[in-house]
């Protein structure tokens, strides 16, 4: 027992660290803000005004993720800043495959102890995700678990909804043989993988993080923590093109899928209706550096790397074949690198790695 008899500080819990935590929290936050969030930072849940006028048929899409192991490599570089971005993305590239436009983000991060200046450091890279998304850090939840989590360890979940017109939802129904795959360059292994990568790598491997590894151009650590991709701003505005044109490019958009865990054949099936097969053409895009270097570290089969990790492509796109490339020209227009990896074709349903 403490001394003077104990106190919720010496069980482990320092309630004065997430009060300043929560301040820094609330500056962060309020750069995020769209004009429906109301009232303050702080209450007991966060307030989006939802302006139904603009809508006719509003629909709601909500989506959950977290980071994964990812977060053991920016724990042990001290490197704290870009992983609330990753949880960001992960989440409303989710909703975004639906034609949601992201609204408002929640996030969760829990620890042993709280520190709240690195606290701090993860939520300025969520509020840097949802600015480049367009939509509000509405609040959270940092939680101080003394004994559950080892020193230093966090771990991190976000919650993401937005919202599309049900006339404009895309579920995959459309998708029919004959329309083409346009795939979406990543920006190397997002967010997915990394128990696969950590062990080949540094177990298997034997390399550090801290190592220069030339066909990379980096460091080992630099390369497995670059930012997930975050395709709002660049979807959504081929999604609104000429909305009222049944012709346009972002009216062809048949289905989408966001590659994280699973790869292409776990999540381009997901999309299919019965009768139709997705197709996809290896070779069609470059393969990213860092996905060798695993393959080659740790001996890992082909199919298994493509059934792990995004191999260079985080979304890919089911366009109506006449639409294609216009579809492909307009998202290059927002810095995309779009490339033709494939087509539907019939069959019962899954994925072929021609």
């Amino acid at each position: 027992m403490a001394e003077n008899g104990w106190t919720y500080a010496a069980s482990g819990v320092d309630i004065a660290a997430g009060d300043q935590a929560a301040r820094l929290y609330g500056e962060l936050a309020r750069r995020t803000w769209r004009p429906e969030v109301i009232g303050p930072w702080g209450s007991f849940g966060g307030f989006f005004a939802l302006d139904t006028g603009k809508y006719r048929r509003p629909v709601l899409v909500a989506g959950a993720d977290g980071v994964g192991t990812k977060l053991r490599v920016a724990i042990t570089l001290e490197q704290h800043q870009t992983v609330g971005l990753d949880l960001v993305a992960m989440c409303v590239n989710d909703i975004l495959v639906h034609g949601a436009e992201p609204l408002f983000f929640l996030d969760y991060l829990a620890t042993g102890r709280l520190d709240p200046e690195r606290a701090a450091a993860v939520v300025a890279g969520v509020a840097a995700g949802c600015r480049q998304a367009g939509c509000a850090l509405l609040g959270g939840e940092t939680a101080e678990m003394p004994g559950f989590y080892t020193p230093g360890d966090y771990d991190l979940a976000g919650f993401a909804v937005g919202v599309v017109e049900k006339e404009d939802l895309i579920d995959g129904h459309l998708v029919t043989p004959g329309d083409v795959l346009l795939g979406l360059a990543s920006s190397g292994l997002h967010s997915n993988g990394f128990s696969l990568a950590r062990r080949v790598l540094l177990e298997d491997g034997g390399y550090s993080l801290e190592q220069y590894v030339a066909g990379l151009g980096c460091t080992l650590g630099e390369e497995l923590l670059r930012p997930t991709r975050i395709y709002v701003s660049s979807i959504l505005s081929l999604l609104r093109r000429d909305p009222e044109d049944p012709a346009s490019p972002g009216r062809q958009i048949h289905g989408m899928a966001h590659i994280t865990g699973g790869g292409l054949p776990g999540n381009l099936s997901r999309i299919l209706p019965p009768g139709a097969q997705a197709r996809v053409e290896r070779g069609s895009w470059p393969l990213p550096p860092v996905f060798a270097l695993i393959q080659e570290a740790g001996r890992v089969a082909t199919y298994e790397m493509y059934r792990v990790f995004n191999m260079g492509l985080g979304m890919v796109l089911v366009v109506a074949r006449q639409a294609a490339e216009a579809a492909a020209t307009a998202l290059e227009e927002h810095g995309e690198k779009v490339y033709r990896v494939g087509e539907i074709v019939a069959g019962q349903g899954g994925v072929i790695l021609a």
